[in-house]
């Protein structure tokens, strides 16, 4: 049997591998808002963990120079992502539990929803894709007898977005020249005192990569202005993933992604429809002024998300 093909083969697999490793490293560092490479980005991690699959081809073909470059490539991989496995001790205070979930327009299953809520003991709810239909089935099922207070902007469609609350709720605002609903609302937290909840969701960027991008960019300018006086949640689908440098810029200043504060990993959410498993974490919950201990994702029956719910430590009015 002649050698060299299978040796050409070999090489081909090493050095394709190796390269999309570095592809992947490339896409975590992008601010493209091409179409391509930002949707290229959200599977960055996978490109990178195939630098191991080219260390693994050079070396068994001896190549040992080029299974250095794989193993230095894959390395510098697991670099971009360790910032989500270490966590950070949480700070005292009160905690504060949240959950974000997009609802599909009204496919979610309200019941399966609810009970969530009330076995977790949620205090904060941040919903997308919220319709008219959506609400009165929640309500059905009992959810505003344990979040009493709320502040929503349905839609037909993707673009309706609520907020509910143990806490009773002022300062609504919902924001102006966005495909989709933007909210805040501050949340009146005994022991804590006010507390800022925004519930975003900036358009897909399947519908246009230029306008997702300046929809995070601007939401990132609302969160700039938000009072630095006092703690601040944010939910929502962001249709982006940690991969991408647009998302990342929001946690630039004071906020932090909670995945990241509590050491959560990789919490895929999207899609959950499909026959094979999710593969991307676009819904995220961030936190200003407090620090997440705790984040998990949740099956909700009937959604193509999961749900994600974090425990989050807010300093009290005596620290």
């Amino acid at each position: 049997m002649n050698s060299k093909p299978v040796r050409i083969g070999a090489d081909v697999l090493a050095w394709s591998a190796t390269f999309a490793g570095a592809a992947g490293i490339g896409l975590h560092f992008s601010h493209s808002s091409a179409r391509l490479l930002v949707l290229a980005a959200s599977g960055a991690p996978y490109l990178m963990g195939c630098a191991l699959v080219g260390a693994a081809a050079f070396a068994a073909g001896r190549r040992w120079s080029g299974a250095g470059l794989a193993l230095l490539v894959a390395a510098a991989g697991v670099w971009t992502q360790l910032p989500l496995y270490r966590s950070h001790a949480a700070d005292d205070g009160r905690a504060v539990t949240v959950m974000q979930a997009n609802l599909l327009f009204d496919g979610a299953d309200p019941r399966a929803l609810v009970d969530e809520i009330r076995g977790r003991r949620v205090d904060l709810l941040t919903v997308d894709e919220l319709t008219p239909a959506a609400i009165e089935a929640l309500g059905r099922a009992g959810l505003d007898a344990i979040l009493p207070h709320r502040y929503l902007s349905p839609g037909r469609t993707a673009a309706g977005t609520g907020i509910w609350s143990s806490y009773p709720l002022s300062e609504t605002v919902e924001y102006d020249g966005y495909v989709l609903n933007q909210l805040s609302a501050t949340a009146t937290v005994p022991d804590i005192g006010p507390v800022t909840v925004y519930a975003f969701h900036p358009v897909p960027p399947v519908y246009g990569t230029r306008v997702w991008a300046d929809e995070l960019l601007r939401l990132g300018e609302i969160l700039e202005r938000s009072p630095a006086d006092r703690p601040v949640i944010v939910g929502g689908d962001f249709n982006a993933t940690y991969d991408h440098a647009q998302f990342r810029a929001l946690l630039s200043g004071r906020f932090g992604d909670a995945a990241v504060q509590a050491g959560a990993g990789h919490l895929v959410t999207y899609p959950t429809d499909k026959r094979w498993p999710p593969l991307v974490g676009i819904d995220h919950i961030l936190v200003a002024g407090g620090h997440a201990e705790a984040v998990e994702t949740i099956e909700v029956p009937g959604a193509d998300h999961r749900a994600l719910v974090a425990r989050i430590r807010l300093p009290t009015d005596e620290q």
